[in-house]
């Protein structure tokens, strides 16, 4: 499998440190199937374009998945699951709904002002977030007519990964983020699915802290899948297929 690396670049995790990533050559055939078993090996998707870092000096980025079958809620994502009840949810195929946008671009003017997303358009915003070539939902979350939060999500032969989430800034203290990620859990249960892929944790990055609430959960580390808590110190990822 041919890959390609990205020129170094500051991160925007770590400042202090750089950033390389590397890419699959986009002019391979992709599949869930074979997304399905590269996601396995710490890679991830930004639009159609998998990738995973390779950072010379850093090894701080680590995959992360949710073993659904052994996942148990703490007391605080069980009040979250309790007080969201009220939401209704509806799984949208990944097309483009002007209210998605509206709701994605408050999302990031409030969240992640200057991050370089925080004014997109809506081509940026279709190419960041869907894929022909995977099974793609938009979860769309209402209270009320209201749409509150969006859950990207795709579906794998093994389980979901969630892709992106944005919600109403207004409505913080509802959780809508811990929310959508308890969804998921229960919807690959009930699927049979067997894991909910979160993306790439940073041990001290604080805006990644909520990934390692979801206990127990397993990072890619030194090439193995095991248990990590959040003061567990993190190895390499493998670097092989």
């Amino acid at each position: 499998m041919l890959l390609y690396a990205s020129p170094p670049e500051r991160c925007n995790y770590l400042p202090e440190r750089v950033s390389v990533s590397v890419f699959v050559d986009p002019r391979l055939p992709m599949s869930k199937e074979l997304y399905g078993r590269l996601i396995n090996h710490g890679f991830r998707r930004t639009g159609r374009h998998v990738y995973r870092p390779n950072c010379p000096d850093c090894s701080a980025c680590i995959s992360t998945r949710i073993t659904v079958s052994n996942f148990k809620p703490n007391r605080s994502q069980r009040r979250n699951f309790s007080l969201n009840q009220d939401l209704t949810v509806i799984a949208r195929p990944p097309i483009f709904v002007q209210k998605h946008f509206e709701l994605y671009r408050r999302y990031q003017n409030s969240r992640h002002p200057g991050g370089g997303m925080d004014n997109p358009d809506p081509e940026s915003y279709r190419s960041f977030l869907t894929c022909a070539w995977l099974e793609t939902q938009f979860i769309e979350f209402r209270l009320g007519e209201r749409i509150v939060s969006v859950a990207v999500v795709d579906t794998l032969p093994q389980g979901l990964s969630a892709v992106y989430t944005f919600f109403d800034p207004e409505l913080s203290l509802r959780g809508l983020g811990t929310y959508a990620i308890l969804w998921q859990i229960e919807e690959a249960r009930r699927r049979g699915l067997d894991y909910v892929y979160l993306g790439y944790w940073i041990a001290h990055n604080q805006k990644m802290s909520y990934k390692v609430k979801f206990q127990p959960i397993q990072g890619l580390i030194k090439g193995k899948w095991r248990s990590i808590l959040p003061s567990e110190p993190t190895g390499k990822p493998d670097s092989g297929i």
